[in-house]
């Protein structure tokens, strides 16, 4: 690659990922850094029309293992289509979600084992891992609480019981150990805007060593 770096942001589901990882894109880029933010599962055409299949609520009756398929065909063609060529061209990625997810929410919460799903996965991403992952950190319980009351629409995922969130949150505890050199953890209790500060200062910094 060119020296441009592909960063994550991961977490359970109300860690605040999505509205974190906007906020310090728009600041980066607004102070020049070559940035680009993108999204999984989707992040471009083809991957976005696999999303749709895999949060639909009405597709209550697929099967785990297609659910986990499913998710590294959408992350297959974001990589291809997205992620790389902006790598190759020097511009940084910063990536809502990667394959910590499908290791956390299929491995774990789905009961399909990290490994397997790490498998499934290798075959998608051809051995590109993320260089840092931003891990938004926050317990099941609170994140599942901030879903219900800022969310007017649930997907899927959402609706799940808090017992597979809490297998997803003990899933993230095995990946964060087992990548350690590549995590960085931030406290997600906190407000919005430390929260996102935090983040911030570990990108910058990041970026600024590139």
């Amino acid at each position: 690659m060119s020296g441009a770096k592909f960063i994550t942001f991961e977490g359970p589901d109300g860690s605040g990922k999505t509205t974190v990882s906007v906020k310090v894109t728009e600041r980066l880029i607004k102070e020049g850094y070559s940035v680009i933010l993108t999204r999984e599962p989707g992040g471009s055409a083809i991957a976005e029309q696999i999303r749709n299949v895999i949060l639909d609520p009405e597709n209550t009756a697929m099967d785990e293992r297609t659910e986990a398929l499913l998710y590294a065909a959408s992350r297959r063609q974001h990589l291809v289509e997205k992620v790389l060529p902006a790598l190759e061209q020097g511009v940084h990625v910063i990536s809502d979600r990667f394959v910590d997810s499908s290791l956390a929410y299929q491995g774990c919460g789905r009961h399909i084992g990290i490994d397997p799903v790490m498998s499934i996965n290798q075959f998608a991403i051809e051995g590109h891992m993320p260089d840092y992952t931003i891990f938004l950190d926050i317990d099941a319980e609170t994140g599942l609480e901030r879903i219900q009351k800022g969310r007017t629409y649930l997907d899927r995922l959402d609706q799940e019981k808090l017992s597979f969130h809490m297998d997803v949150w003990n899933g993230y505890r095995e990946i964060i150990e087992r990548y350690k050199d590549r995590m960085i953890l931030i406290d997600a209790s906190k407000s919005v805007e430390e929260v996102t500060e935090a983040a911030y200062l570990a990108v910058k910094q990041i970026l600024d060593e590139a």
